[in-house]
């Protein structure tokens, strides 16, 4: 589904990403975890053509999309969640619904929802994010979780096939965040997506179960389960709280 083959993103002086190189397998969830600074979201820009990497190639579906302007990275068939909620507040819940799947991954068009009522789609769609009974609520007026989940459903309207989300958790409470490990996991078993995560909640790193990619300082310097990459020195040292 996607390979990032040896990428180095420098900011003047700075080498952010050192040859990094990463695959992910269509069909998965992948959780990337690592300090800040380490180069997670930097990694994420380049995937999703905010940035150009000095070097190296990024290959959606066995075709490059390096250094592609975003928004054709996106019709590639890649949506993103940023960590502050894209969401359109001063809309109802279904009208930010209806905007993606005016575009279904380039597909169809603004055009196409004159012609059509995607009611099924939009009903399947709020209950994933848990708001069928807030269909016609300002977003304004949900709660910070659920603006999340609205999101997350917003990204899977939009139909593409790698879903790439920066921390989704970031200021949830315990039992959103189980919820949301709970949404991203029928991401992957009931829609047949492709998951890739930037999280440093461990809960919800516990919660997917799924591979975990560890960077630090600009490099991947462990791939396995949460289980492996605990027992891993460096990573307990840089990262899970351990001594160096």
């Amino acid at each position: 589904m996607l390979e990032v083959k040896s990428v180095v993103k420098r900011f003047g002086g700075i080498t952010v990403l050192h040859g990094l190189s990463l695959t992910v397998q269509p069909g998965t969830v992948n959780c990337i975890i690592g300090p800040n600074g380490c180069g997670k979201t930097t990694l994420f820009n380049i995937i999703t053509g905010n940035l150009r990497p000095e070097e190296g190639q990024v290959f959606l579906n066995g075709t490059e999309v390096t250094g592609m302007p975003a928004y054709l990275v996106a019709r590639r068939g890649i949506s993103r969640k940023f960590q502050i909620p894209g969401v359109y507040p001063e809309l109802s819940v279904v009208e930010n619904l209806m905007i993606p799947l005016a575009g279904q991954g380039g597909k169809a068009g603004v055009m196409s929802t004159l012609f059509s009522s995607p009611t099924e789609r939009l009903a399947e769609l709020l209950d994933l994010c848990g708001l069928t009974d807030k269909a016609t609520d300002k977003v304004e007026t949900l709660a910070h979780g659920e603006k999340q989940w609205l999101e997350i459903a917003m990204l899977l309207a939009y139909d593409a096939d790698l879903i790439m989300l920066d921390e989704p958790t970031a200021g949830m409470s315990v039992p959103e965040t189980q919820k949301t490990a709970e949404l991203v996991r029928r991401l992957q078993t009931e829609y047949g997506k492709t998951v890739l995560v930037i999280e440093h909640d461990m809960s919800f790193v516990r919660a997917l179960d799924c591979r975990l990619v560890v960077m630090l300082r600009g490099r991947i310097v462990r791939e396995g389960s949460l289980d492996d990459i605990q027992n891993d020195p460096e990573v307990v040292a840089a990262y899970l709280g351990g001594s160096a």
